[in-house]
C-alpha cells in the first residue's frame, strides 16, 4: 500500500511539470532508440557484408600456381592442368558440389568502329555454379558443348549492351575470336561484382575451356575453383586439395590454395568491433541523459524542500522520501525508455513494410537490454537526489524559503 501511494505521488509530481518531465525524458528516448537502432544496423550491415562475400562463391576454394601470370615459369609442367582438375573431381567427389578451371587469353575485337583488347576466358558447365553467375539472357553452356568443343560463347552484360544494345538482342548473334565464329548462347553477370579483382572484368567472353586450349601454346588453369558441400569442410578440404596438387607436380613447384574463410572471419571481426564502438557511443548518450535526470531531480528537491520538511514533520520516514524521489527518476527513465523502444522498433518495421527487397532483423536482446539499461539509469542517477532529499533536516526544511 505504501509503495502504491509513493508511486501515485511520484506520478502526480511529474504531471505537475509536464514540459520539464518531457524534456528530461527526451534524452532517454533518444538514447534507448539509438541503442536498438545501432544494434539493428550493425546486424543488418554485418549480414549484408557476409552475404556479398558469400555471393562471390559459396564454400569456394581457389588454387593457382604461385608464379601468377608469369608465363616464363621454370617449367611448363608446373602449371595446373585439366588433368589436375579431373583428379580433384574424382578424389573428392563425395565432398564437393563442383570443380572448375579457368584459362585466359586476350584477343582484339572491333567495338563501335574501334579495335580494343578483349578478355576471353575458357571454362566449363560447372563454372556458373561455382562463381554464382546470374543469367540475363539465353542459357549457360552445357556439358556436351564443352566435351564436343562447340563454338559457343557467353558474354557479360556490359559487352552485350555495347555490341548489340540489349541482352536479348545478343543471344543468337556471332562473335569472332581468334578468327573463328562463336555463337552467343547467353549473357551473364556476377551476382556480386568483384570489380575486376577476379578473372571476370566488365567486358569478358566465356567459351568452353576445351576450345580455348587450342588458342594458347601452354595448357594452364589459373585459377582452379572447388566448391565444398559444407562450410565445415572448407578448411580441411583446402589443405587436402593443396596436398593433391603438389603431389602431382615436381617438388620445387609451389601452389597457393586458399578460401574465403579468412575474409569472412575478418569481416565478422570488423563488424563486431564496429558494433561495440556504436554501442559504447549509445551508452555514453544514455549516461548523458542520466546526468540530465540527476540535475533536474536535484533542482526538484530544492524546489520541494518545504514539502519534504512538512511530510517529515507529519511522520514520514526518511525511507519514504528516498523511495518517492527515486521512483520519480525511475518513472522518467523507464517512460522515456519505453517510448525509445517503440521508436527503435518502429523504424526497422517501417522499412521492412515499405521498402521491397530489404529485411532488417530486430534483435530481441537489444530491446530487453535497452529497457533494463533505461531502468538502471533512473535508479543510479536518481539515487543522489533521492538521498539528499531523505537527509534533509525537517526543521530547516520547514524554514526554507
Amino acid at each position: 500500500m505504501f509503495f502504491r501511494e509513493a508511486l501515485k505521488f511520484s506520478y502526480q509530481a511529474l504531471l505537475a511539470n509536464k514540459i520539464r518531465t518531457f524534456l528530461t525524458g527526451l534524452g532517454i528516448v533518444i538514447g534507448v532508440a539509438s541503442v536498438i537502432l545501432v544494434v539493428t544496423i550493425s546486424l543488418t550491415s554485418e549480414e549484408l557484408i557476409l552475404d556479398q562475400i558469400r555471393a562471390i562463391g559459396s564454400n569456394m576454394i581457389f588454387a593457382q600456381y604461385e608464379a601468377g601470370n608469369n608465363s616464363t615459369a621454370p617449367s611448363e609442367a608446373d602449371f595446373i592442368k585439366l588433368a589436375d582438375l579431373e583428379a580433384v573431381r574424382q578424389q573428392f567427389a563425395g565432398r564437393i558440389r563442383s570443380a572448375t578451371g579457368v584459362a585466359t587469353i586476350y584477343d582484339r575485337i572491333r567495338v563501335n568502329g574501334k579495335d580494343q583488347e578483349l578478355k576471353v576466358i575458357g571454362s566449363d558447365d560447372q563454372y556458373a555454379m561455382v562463381r554464382n553467375l546470374v543469367r540475363l539472357g539465353g542459357r549457360f553452356m552445357s556439358e556436351d558443348e564443352v566435351v564436343h568443343r562447340e563454338h559457343v560463347a557467353m558474354i557479360t552484360e556490359k559487352l552485350a549492351q555495347r555490341l548489340y544494345g540489349s541482352q536479348s538482342a545478343a543471344v543468337g548473334e556471332s562473335i569472332k575470336i581468334q578468327n573463328l565464329q562463336f555463337t552467343i548462347i547467353g549473357t551473364f553477370k556476377e551476382k556480386t561484382d568483384s570489380f575486376g579483382l577476379s578473372e571476370l572484368v566488365a567486358e569478358t567472353v566465356l567459351i568452353p575451356i576445351t576450345v580455348i586450349r587450342f588458342f594458347s601454346p601452354l595448357e594452364r588453369i589459373d585459377p582452379m575453383y572447388v566448391q565444398a558441400r559444407s562450410p565445415e569442410d572448407v578448411a580441411p578440404l583446402t589443405r587436402e586439395v593443396q596436398i593433391l596438387i603438389e603431389s602431382r607436380h615436381r617438388p620445387g613447384a609451389k601452389y597457393s590454395v586458399e578460401n574465403l574463410s579468412g575474409i569472412l572471419g575478418a569481416a565478422k571481426q570488423i563488424s563486431f568491433i564496429l558494433r561495440i564502438v556504436l554501442i559504447i557511443i549509445s551508452v555514453i548518450a544514455l549516461a548523458i541523459s542520466g546526468i540530465g535526470i540527476m540535475n533536474i531531480m536535484l533542482v526538484t528537491v530544492t524546489e520541494r524542500t518545504r514539502e519534504i520538511g512538512l511530510r517529515m514533520s507529519l511522520g514520514a520516514p526518511r525511507s519514504a522520501i528516498l523511495q518517492q524521489f527515486l521512483l520519480e527518476a525511475t518513472l522518467i527513465s523507464v517512460g522515456g525508455g519505453l517510448i525509445g523502444i517503440v521508436i527503435g522498433i518502429g523504424i526497422p518495421l517501417a522499412v521492412n513494410y515499405f521498402v521491397d527487397g530489404i529485411e532488417i532483423p530486430i534483435a530481441g536482446a537489444s530491446i530487453a537490454s535497452a529497457f533494463f539499461v533505461s531502468a538502471a539509469v533512473g535508479l543510479i542517477f536518481g539515487m543522489l537526489p533521492a538521498t539528499r532529499a531523505s537527509r534533509l533536516n525537517p526543521t530547516e526544511a520547514l524554514r526554507y524559503e
